[in-house]
């Protein structure tokens, strides 16, 4: 099926993987490629005619610093485009428009005046001034502003300390704005790239997930034909979807590998091969190498030193079952393809770290070089998706909502929530605390009628290697200190911590202290990030 899609150039904006979460909750397929591409491959792009419009992202530079520019085949192939902030800047300077440094900077929220009645802003609006104007809160950043708009072009939006916020050349379908509509902040910014996407670039939104099964199914038996596929199985979220939808498209040609270091949570690893091997019928191999990974994390304190160890290991544990899977036996021919639970964002990352055009960028997930060191193609069908459309395919793939939508955990799992060693008493103890601790969660309700696991975007125990006084009936207990953590965030870059109700955090603290023996003190963790980290180690 091809689907409508909107081409999203990145400039480098911290933000720029939020613009194509809001087109895709348009439901309109998009991609982002860095602004640098050629007008050659803008207009290869565009040759079968799905593009449906192009938007310019954000940037931190100053356009009169910097050459980077939209590809001029942008402003020829006679689609709509959207420039946010840095791209209305190099829209109107590259159509002979003129950008200075603004007197003031804008920096957080503002109200912007709409004016003209243009496509894009007709009857979107906050709220009227007295006068009738149509206002809205936005989010600025920036300290340059067009001071001259290119031929054609009209005023579409304004603030007192930015005549020209909005631009607009309707002949065209060009309109750029100064502010962010992708962030939250901005309070009609989805109405705004939907306007934008559904109307004006009359794309179709037909990128639905449940819809996309069949699509995704075809391709990966188009890929794989009848070869055999490796994949890693860790319990996780995107290596159970990537899971699930490869055994719906190719069967027993998939086997997966679960490696269990030992370090995973209360019944993680009975409730994984009940859900793949007892219920979707999937060939599971699993590995018990929790000894192999106690016994090597043994006397090893270093946060960084555990998470080299945890990481190298588990290589070293599926490169051996990958061994005896490739060289095959005598019912079947030896397996071809490893598949990675690679999602859209590792994607757009890695790209941004070859262009260089993001200022930080993360480290890619997966397992680096395993498909090299093994000898094996590479199958990652959930490349395209962001997270959340992950999670849609899973529950349209029939997983439970419960283990689709669970919080995040570490590759090295709970070796991370042990401050200092990890021994096999301490990760029994915090194994119990934390099932505790989840499971109220699951129980108590907040103020809307969501559950505080719902209300909390990753929530988790944290086992101390310290002992304190207690007292338990007529007795003195010297025993361990466990610190309970939940925080809310919308993008994990920074979080606050959950004011989780009282009630709660009594409930926990009183089972956790009766049910777990061997600890006697229980704390709640109130540090934000920054400064602090949402794990520990």
């Amino acid at each position: 099926m091809q689907h409508s899609k909107i081409l999203i150039l990145d400039f480098g904006s911290q933000v720029t993987q939020l613009i194509a979460r809001r087109v895709r909750e348009a439901h309109v397929f998009c991609e982002v490629h860095p602004c640098d591409v050629s007008s050659d491959w803008v207009r290869e792009y565009a040759k079968d005619g799905s593009l449906k419009g192009v938007i310019l992202s954000g940037s931190h530079a100053s356009v009169y610093e910097v050459d980077d520019r939209a590809p001029d085949a942008v402003f020829e192939l006679g689609v709509p485009v959207l420039g946010i902030c840095y791209g209305m800047q190099t829209m109107a300077t590259q159509l002979g428009g003129k950008v200075e440094a603004g007197h003031t900077r804008e920096f957080g929220y503002a109200e912007v005046r709409a004016h003209g009645h243009t496509e894009l802003l007709k009857g979107i609006e906050d709220f009227a001034t007295p006068e009738g104007h149509g206002m809205l809160k936005v989010w600025m950043s920036h300290g340059d502003k067009v001071t001259q708009l290119p031929e054609g072009f009209k005023v579409m939006a304004s603030t007192s300390a930015c005549p020209i916020a909005g631009m607009a050349d309707e002949a065209r379908k060009f309109y750029a704005v100064q502010f962010h509509p992708e962030v939250t902040h901005t309070v009609q910014g989805q109405a705004l790239l939907n306007r934008f996407v559904l109307d004006i670039c009359q794309a179709r939104p037909d990128w639905i997930m449940g819809d996309y099964i069949e699509e995704a199914v075809a391709k990966i038996r188009e890929q794989v034909g009848d070869e055999e596929v490796i994949l890693g199985l860790s319990g996780g979220v995107d290596s159970s979807v990537a899971a699930a939808l490869i055994h719906r498209a190719i069967g027993d040609q998939l086997t997966c590998v679960f490696v269990d270091h030992g370090l995973l949570r209360l019944n993680e690893g009975d409730m994984v091969m009940d859900m793949f091997a007892g219920k979707l019928h999937a060939k599971v191999i699993r590995v018990d190498a929790s000894d192999l990974f106690l016994g090597k994390l043994a006397g090893v304190s270093d946060p960084e030193a555990k998470r080299k160890i945890i990481g190298g290991l588990f290589v070293d544990v599926f490169k051996e079952q990958a061994a005896k899977l490739k060289a095959g036996d005598g019912g079947h021919k030896g397996a071809t393809f490893l598949a990675q639970g690679t999602i859209y964002p590792d994607v757009i990352e890695s790209g941004g770290a070859k262009s260089k055009k993001a200022v930080t960028i993360k480290s890619h997930h997966n397992v680096g070089g395993l498909p090299e060191q093994l000898g094996l193609k590479l199958l990652e069908p959930l490349r395209d998706l962001f997270k959340d459309e992950v999670r849609e395919l899973g529950v349209a793939l029939g997983l439970p909502r419960e283990m689709v939508y669970r919080h995040p955990f570490p590759g090295p799992g709970l070796g991370v929530r042990i401050l200092g060693e990890v021994k096999k008493e301490y990760a029994d103890l915090l194994r119990r605390a934390d099932a505790i601790f989840i499971e109220e969660l699951r129980n108590f309700t907040g103020d809307n009628g969501k559950t505080w696991y719902d209300l909390t975007s990753q929530a988790f125990t944290v086992f101390l290697p310290v002992k304190s006084v207690g007292v338990m009936g007529d007795g003195r207990t010297y025993d361990y200190v466990v610190a309970l953590r939940a925080v809310q965030t919308s993008d994990f870059m920074t979080a606050d911590w959950a004011e989780l109700p009282y009630a709660l955090l009594k409930k926990v603290s009183g089972r956790i202290i009766n049910e777990v023996r061997g600890i006697n003190r229980v704390t709640y963790d109130v540090s934000s990030k920054p400064p602090a980290t949402i794990e520990w180690e």
